[in-house]
Protein backbone atom coordinates (compact mmCIF):
# COMPACT_ATOMS: atom_id res chain seq x y z
CA UNK A 1 0.00 0.00 0.00
CA UNK A 2 0.81 3.22 -0.97
CA UNK A 3 0.18 5.57 2.21
CA UNK A 4 -0.04 10.11 1.45
CA UNK A 5 -0.27 12.35 4.32
CA UNK A 6 -1.99 15.50 3.32
CA UNK A 7 -0.34 17.95 5.15
CA UNK A 8 -2.70 21.03 4.22
CA UNK A 9 -5.91 23.14 3.56
CA UNK A 10 -8.80 21.22 3.42
CA UNK A 11 -9.43 22.88 -0.53
CA UNK A 12 -6.30 21.29 -1.51
CA UNK A 13 -7.55 17.36 -0.37
CA UNK A 14 -8.88 16.79 -4.13
CA UNK A 15 -5.56 17.73 -5.70
CA UNK A 16 -4.00 15.48 -3.51
CA UNK A 17 -6.18 12.71 -4.08
CA UNK A 18 -5.89 13.28 -8.15
CA UNK A 19 -2.13 13.61 -8.04
CA UNK A 20 -0.57 11.48 -5.02
CA UNK A 21 -0.72 8.03 -6.12
CA UNK A 22 -1.75 6.74 -3.59
CA UNK A 23 -3.90 3.96 -2.28
CA UNK A 24 -4.44 5.85 1.19
CA UNK A 25 -4.34 9.22 2.07
CA UNK A 26 -4.73 10.70 5.62
CA UNK A 27 -5.79 14.18 6.08
CA UNK A 28 -5.58 16.30 9.80
CA UNK A 29 -7.62 16.40 12.89
CA UNK A 30 -10.46 17.52 12.67
CA UNK A 31 -9.77 19.15 8.95
CA UNK A 32 -13.34 19.32 7.85
CA UNK A 33 -13.49 22.02 10.16
CA UNK A 34 -10.68 23.58 12.44
CA UNK A 35 -9.55 22.28 15.73
CA UNK A 36 -9.29 25.30 17.58
CA UNK A 37 -12.78 27.09 16.82
CA UNK A 38 -14.53 26.85 19.96
CA UNK A 39 -18.51 26.70 20.03
CA UNK A 40 -18.62 26.75 16.19
CA UNK A 41 -17.35 22.89 16.79
CA UNK A 42 -20.88 21.92 17.51
CA UNK A 43 -22.78 24.32 15.16
CA UNK A 44 -20.16 22.58 12.70
CA UNK A 45 -20.17 18.83 13.85
CA UNK A 46 -22.71 15.99 11.78
CA UNK A 47 -23.38 12.67 11.68
CA UNK A 48 -21.02 10.02 10.38
CA UNK A 49 -23.01 9.99 7.24
CA UNK A 50 -23.56 13.21 6.79
CA UNK A 51 -23.58 15.86 3.72
CA UNK A 52 -19.73 16.22 4.98
CA UNK A 53 -19.07 12.78 4.97
CA UNK A 54 -21.45 12.13 1.70
CA UNK A 55 -19.33 14.74 -0.02
CA UNK A 56 -15.46 13.31 1.02
CA UNK A 57 -16.68 9.74 0.03
CA UNK A 58 -17.71 11.01 -3.66
CA UNK A 59 -14.25 12.48 -4.02
CA UNK A 60 -12.31 8.83 -2.89
CA UNK A 61 -14.92 7.29 -5.08
CA UNK A 62 -14.31 9.73 -8.03
CA UNK A 63 -10.90 9.51 -7.84
CA UNK A 64 -10.21 5.86 -6.57
CA UNK A 65 -8.27 6.29 -3.32
CA UNK A 66 -9.68 5.96 0.21
CA UNK A 67 -9.35 8.49 2.65
CA UNK A 68 -9.36 8.95 6.87
CA UNK A 69 -9.88 12.63 7.97
CA UNK A 70 -10.82 14.10 11.39
CA UNK A 71 -14.50 15.93 11.59
CA UNK A 72 -16.77 16.73 14.13
CA UNK A 73 -18.77 14.23 14.72
CA UNK A 74 -22.92 15.05 16.39
CA UNK A 75 -24.52 11.67 17.21
CA UNK A 76 -27.70 12.64 20.20
CA UNK A 77 -26.56 14.78 22.51
CA UNK A 78 -22.84 14.12 21.99
CA UNK A 79 -20.31 15.90 19.62
CA UNK A 80 -16.93 13.59 19.44
CA UNK A 81 -13.50 14.07 17.84
CA UNK A 82 -13.33 11.53 14.93
CA UNK A 83 -11.72 10.23 12.38
CA UNK A 84 -13.94 8.31 9.49
CA UNK A 85 -12.01 6.17 6.66
CA UNK A 86 -14.09 5.52 3.22
CA UNK A 87 -12.43 3.33 0.84
CA UNK A 88 -11.59 3.83 -2.40
CA UNK A 89 -15.39 3.16 -3.70
CA UNK A 90 -16.29 5.80 -0.74
CA UNK A 91 -18.00 3.26 0.85
CA UNK A 92 -17.76 3.94 4.75
CA UNK A 93 -15.44 1.82 6.58
CA UNK A 94 -14.87 2.77 10.10
CA UNK A 95 -15.20 5.58 12.50
CA UNK A 96 -13.44 6.33 15.84
CA UNK A 97 -14.48 8.75 18.53
CA UNK A 98 -11.27 9.86 20.17
CA UNK A 99 -10.66 8.51 23.73
CA UNK A 100 -8.39 10.53 25.67
CA UNK A 101 -8.88 14.04 25.47
CA UNK A 102 -6.30 16.90 25.71
CA UNK A 103 -6.90 19.65 28.22
CA UNK A 104 -9.85 22.13 27.86
CA UNK A 105 -9.57 22.23 23.89
CA UNK A 106 -11.18 18.89 23.77
CA UNK A 107 -13.41 18.29 26.80
CA UNK A 108 -14.60 21.74 26.71
CA UNK A 109 -16.33 20.53 23.76
CA UNK A 110 -15.86 16.53 23.38
CA UNK A 111 -17.64 13.61 24.57
CA UNK A 112 -15.19 11.07 25.42
CA UNK A 113 -15.11 8.06 22.77
CA UNK A 114 -15.33 4.67 24.54
CA UNK A 115 -14.05 1.95 22.19
CA UNK A 116 -10.11 1.66 21.95
CA UNK A 117 -9.78 -0.19 18.88
CA UNK A 118 -11.48 0.44 15.51
CA UNK A 119 -10.09 -1.46 12.65
CA UNK A 120 -10.57 -2.04 9.09
CA UNK A 121 -9.05 -3.35 5.88
CA UNK A 122 -7.71 -1.28 3.18
CA UNK A 123 -6.03 -3.04 0.43
CA UNK A 124 -5.61 -6.48 2.23
CA UNK A 125 -3.47 -3.83 4.97
CA UNK A 126 -5.32 -4.44 8.57
CA UNK A 127 -5.49 0.05 9.20
CA UNK A 128 -6.73 0.78 12.64
CA UNK A 129 -7.40 4.41 13.72
CA UNK A 130 -6.38 7.17 16.45
CA UNK A 131 -6.27 10.83 17.19
CA UNK A 132 -3.58 13.03 18.34
CA UNK A 133 -3.13 12.45 22.05
CA UNK A 134 -4.40 8.99 21.76
CA UNK A 135 -1.26 7.94 20.79
CA UNK A 136 0.63 9.20 23.50
CA UNK A 137 -0.83 6.89 25.21
CA UNK A 138 1.58 3.42 25.09
CA UNK A 139 -0.64 0.96 25.92
CA UNK A 140 -3.40 2.42 23.63
CA UNK A 141 -0.85 1.41 20.69
CA UNK A 142 0.01 -1.76 22.12
CA UNK A 143 -3.60 -2.53 22.21
CA UNK A 144 -3.85 -1.84 18.49
CA UNK A 145 -0.29 -4.26 17.39
CA UNK A 146 -1.81 -6.79 19.57
CA UNK A 147 -5.99 -6.79 17.74
CA UNK A 148 -3.59 -7.14 14.43
CA UNK A 149 -3.41 -3.62 13.45
CA UNK A 150 -0.93 -3.24 10.75
CA UNK A 151 -0.58 0.78 9.49
CA UNK A 152 -2.14 2.95 12.17
CA UNK A 153 -3.67 6.27 11.16
CA UNK A 154 -2.93 9.11 13.87
CA UNK A 155 -4.64 12.52 12.36
CA UNK A 156 -3.50 15.43 14.85
CA UNK A 157 -3.50 18.86 15.59
CA UNK A 158 0.10 18.93 17.34
CA UNK A 159 1.07 22.59 18.10
CA UNK A 160 4.53 24.03 19.21
CA UNK A 161 6.26 23.27 21.27
CA UNK A 162 5.66 19.73 21.14
CA UNK A 163 7.28 18.82 18.24
CA UNK A 164 9.24 16.21 20.29
CA UNK A 165 6.01 14.43 19.82
CA UNK A 166 6.03 14.57 16.15
CA UNK A 167 10.19 13.74 15.91
CA UNK A 168 10.76 11.35 19.09
CA UNK A 169 7.84 9.81 20.54
CA UNK A 170 5.67 8.82 17.17
CA UNK A 171 8.87 6.56 16.04
CA UNK A 172 9.23 5.26 19.24
CA UNK A 173 5.49 4.18 19.20
CA UNK A 174 6.10 2.58 16.00
CA UNK A 175 9.27 0.55 17.39
CA UNK A 176 7.82 -0.61 20.84
CA UNK A 177 4.67 -1.84 18.86
CA UNK A 178 5.95 -3.07 15.90
CA UNK A 179 3.38 -1.35 13.39
CA UNK A 180 3.75 1.48 10.84
CA UNK A 181 2.03 4.57 11.94
CA UNK A 182 1.03 7.63 9.59
CA UNK A 183 0.76 10.61 11.70
CA UNK A 184 -0.97 13.53 9.62
CA UNK A 185 -0.58 17.13 11.00
CA UNK A 186 -2.00 20.63 10.93
CA UNK A 187 0.15 23.03 9.77
CA UNK A 188 -1.79 26.44 9.75
CA UNK A 189 -2.40 28.88 12.99
CA UNK A 190 -5.73 29.29 15.16
CA UNK A 191 -5.96 32.11 17.50
CA UNK A 192 -2.82 31.43 19.31
CA UNK A 193 -1.81 28.15 18.43
CA UNK A 194 0.38 27.40 15.97
CA UNK A 195 0.24 23.76 14.07
CA UNK A 196 3.92 22.48 13.93
CA UNK A 197 3.70 20.19 10.61
CA UNK A 198 6.50 17.67 11.15
CA UNK A 199 3.71 14.87 9.36
CA UNK A 200 5.47 11.32 9.29
CA UNK A 201 4.75 7.73 7.83
CA UNK A 202 7.51 5.42 10.26
CA UNK A 203 7.89 2.29 9.68
CA UNK A 204 7.58 -0.70 12.55
CA UNK A 205 11.85 0.22 12.83
CA UNK A 206 11.35 3.10 14.19
CA UNK A 207 12.46 4.20 10.68
CA UNK A 208 10.88 7.79 9.24
CA UNK A 209 9.93 6.79 5.86
CA UNK A 210 8.92 10.18 5.17
CA UNK A 211 8.61 13.56 7.22
CA UNK A 212 7.16 17.20 6.09
CA UNK A 213 8.15 20.37 7.10
CA UNK A 214 6.19 23.15 8.75
CA UNK A 215 4.31 24.25 5.73
CA UNK A 216 1.86 22.95 3.29
CA UNK A 217 2.76 19.49 1.57
CA UNK A 218 2.13 15.85 0.56
CA UNK A 219 4.41 13.13 1.64
CA UNK A 220 4.07 9.48 1.20
CA UNK A 221 5.25 5.73 1.82
CA UNK A 222 5.05 2.34 1.13
CA UNK A 223 3.93 0.26 3.60
CA UNK A 224 4.10 -3.71 3.10
CA UNK A 225 3.44 -6.75 5.03
CA UNK A 226 7.01 -8.33 4.04
CA UNK A 227 8.55 -5.34 5.45
CA UNK A 228 6.51 -5.70 8.86
CA UNK A 229 7.18 -8.90 8.87
CA UNK A 230 10.93 -8.67 8.91
CA UNK A 231 10.84 -6.09 11.58
CA UNK A 232 8.84 -8.41 14.09
CA UNK A 233 11.39 -10.99 13.29
CA UNK A 234 14.02 -8.97 13.82
CA UNK A 235 12.94 -6.79 16.77
CA UNK A 236 10.30 -9.29 19.05
CA UNK A 237 8.63 -7.09 21.67
CA UNK A 238 5.46 -8.82 20.86
CA UNK A 239 6.74 -12.37 20.96
CA UNK A 240 8.50 -11.97 24.09
CA UNK A 241 5.81 -9.86 26.47
CA UNK A 242 5.04 -11.63 29.48
CA UNK A 243 1.16 -10.84 30.25
CA UNK A 244 1.32 -13.06 33.37
CA UNK A 245 3.75 -10.69 35.17
CA UNK A 246 1.88 -7.63 33.96
CA UNK A 247 -1.42 -8.19 35.58
CA UNK A 248 -2.19 -5.97 38.16
CA UNK A 249 0.12 -3.20 37.49
CA UNK A 250 -2.17 -1.09 35.92
CA UNK A 251 -5.56 -0.34 37.57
Amino acid sequence: MRVAIHQGPLDELARTLAESGADLVVAAEMSTTGYHIGARTHALAEPADGPTAARLAALAEETGVALAYGYPETDGEHVYNSVQLVDATGRRLANYRKTHLFGDLDKAWFTPGDEAVVQADVGGVRVGLLICYDVEFPELVRAHALAGTELLVVPTALMSPYELVADTLVPARAYESQLFVAYANRCDTERELTYCGRSCVVAPTGEVLARAGSGPEVIAADVTRDALVASRAENTHLADRRPDLYRGITP
